[in-house]
C-alpha cells in the first residue's frame, strides 16, 4: 500500500483549490487537528494535554462515536475547542454512492453542530464534494498529516513528520483513536512543547 507523505505536494492545492489546506496568516499559528473521535480515555488524554499549554484544536468526530460518548464530546465544547463533521460512519467517498454520502454527513450533522467537514481518508468526489458545499460546509484538507495510524512507522517517525513539515498556518492531523494512540501519544506532547518554546500558538479553525 502506499504510504501518505506527511506534507501536502503542492499541485494538489491546485488541482483542488475549494478546499481548504492550510490557513493564510503571517503569525505563528498552527491549526492541530484531530480525527476519528470522541474516544475513551485517548480524547480526553488529548484534551489534558492540549490544556497544558493552553492549546485549542479542532476535533473532526465520527457521528457515531458522539452517540456514544456524548460526555466526551461535551468535553471537547466545554474547553472551548472546536468540533468538525467526519461523517456518521466513516465512510470512504471513493466506494460510497453519492447519495448516500450525502445522507452520512447529514446523519452526522444532527449531533456535531458544524459547517466544518473532512472527507475520512481525504477520499471524496468532486461531485460530493459539490453537494456538501451546496449545504454550506467548508471541506478542510491539510497541510501536514503525522501518519499516526500507521502501525509500521516509528512513533519517532511520526514525531518527525511533524516537526519538520510544519510552518505558520499548517493545518497538522493527528487521531484521536486507538489505532493511532501510540503514536499520536508519544508525538503530541513533544509538539506542543517543541512549537511553544518557538512562541507559535496552537488555534482552532472556525
Amino acid at each position: 500500500m502506499a504510504r501518505v507523505p506527511a506534507k501536502l505536494p503542492a499541485i494538489v492545492k491546485y488541482v483542488f483549490p475549494n478546499y481548504v489546506w492550510n490557513v493564510n496568516t503571517n503569525k505563528k499559528h498552527i491549526y492541530l487537528t484531530f480525527d476519528d473521535g470522541p474516544t475513551p480515555k485517548i480524547t480526553p488524554w488529548v484534551l489534558d494535554q492540549l490544556q497544558k499549554y493552553n492549546a485549542k484544536a479542532t476535533f473532526f468526530c465520527i457521528g457515531n462515536n458522539v452517540d456514544k460518548h456524548p460526555e466526551i464530546f461535551n468535553q471537547i465544547l466545554s474547553q472551548g475547542h472546536t468540533v468538525g463533521n467526519h461523517t456518521y460512519n466513516h465512510i470512504k467517498g471513493w466506494k460510497t454512492n453519492t447519495n448516500d454520502y450525502v445522507e452520512n454527513v447529514i446523519a452526522a450533522s444532527k449531533v456535531i453542530s458544524s459547517k466544518l467537514f473532512r472527507p475520512p481518508y481525504g477520499r471524496i468526489t468532486r461531485k460530493q464534494a459539490h453537494l456538501i458545499s451546496e449545504k454550506g460546509f467548508k471541506i478542510i484538507m491539510w497541510s501536514v498529516i503525522s501518519v499516526d495510524w500507521d502501525k509500521s512507522l516509528t512513533k519517532e517517525t511520526c514525531l518527525n513528520n511533524v516537526i519538520k513539515n510544519t510552518k505558520k498556518g499548517s493545518i497538522v492531523v493527528f487521531h484521536d483513536s486507538v489505532k493511532a494512540s501510540k503514536n499520536m501519544q508519544y508525538a503530541l506532547p513533544k509538539v506542543l512543547e517543541y512549537y511553544s518554546k518557538k512562541g507559535y500558538e496552537f488555534k482552532s479553525l472556525q
